[in-house]
C-alpha cells in the first residue's frame, strides 16, 4: 500500500478458465491479500476508477466504488465493515463514513437510504490468485454492465461471474 492509502494496481494478467465471462475480462493484479487488513477498507487506484478493496474473516475481498454516490466523497474504504441478514442471508456490509448508509458489499445495493433515494454502489469481480488480490476489468469499450460489473453478486465468491 502507498504512503497515501492507495493500493497501486500492478501486472495485467489475462485467464482463459472459469466461466464464459471470466474469460472475456482482464484481471489485474492489485496487492497481496496479506496487504488488506481483515474486516478494514482499503482505496485502490485502476485507471481514472477508485475502488473500495474489502477483505473479509475468511481472505475473500470485495471491491466497490470508492466514491459514496449520497455524499460525493470518495470515502466507502474508510466506511465500517460488518454484516446485515437480507432475505434470510447474512451478507458483508460497509457503512458510508459520511452519512452512513449501509451498503451490500457483494451487490453494491444501498440498504438504508436514510432519507434519499436508494443508490447502489457499482461492484467488481474479485479473485485471489496465489495470493494476490485480482480485479476483473471488462475489456476497453464494452458497457461492463454484461460482464459483471454492477450486477448484483458480482463480488462474492460463486456470484454474478
Amino acid at each position: 500500500m502507498s504512503e497515501a492509502g492507495f493500493v497501486q494496481a500492478g501486472t495485467t494478467t489475462a485467464d482463459g478458465g472459469g466461466s464464459d465471462a471470466d474469460a472475456t475480462l482482464t484481471w489485474v493484479g492489485v496487492c497481496r491479500v496479506t496487504d488488506l487488513e481483515p474486516e478494514r477498507g482499503a482505496a485502490a487506484l485502476l485507471g481514472a476508477d477508485q475502488l473500495a478493496l474489502v477483505r473479509l474473516l475468511d481472505d475473500s475481498v470485495l471491491a466497490v466504488q470508492q466514491l459514496d454516490p449520497f455524499s460525493g466523497a470518495y470515502v466507502i474504504s474508510r466506511g465500517i465493515v460488518g454484516s446485515r441478514v437480507v432475505d434470510g442471508e447474512e451478507r458483508p456490509t460497509i457503512a458510508s463514513p459520511m452519512y452512513k448508509q449501509v451498503f451490500d458489499l457483494g451487490t453494491g445495493a444501498c440498504l438504508d437510504p436514510v432519507g434519499g433515494e436508494p443508490q447502489a454502489l457499482r461492484t467488481w469481480p474479485v479473485r485471489v490468485v496465489d495470493g494476490e488480490v485480482q480485479v476483473g476489468l471488462a475489456p476497453e469499450g464494452s458497457d461492463g454492465e454484461a460482464l459483471g460489473a454492477g450486477v448484483p453478486g458480482a463480488g462474492l465468491p460463486g456470484g454474478g461471474v
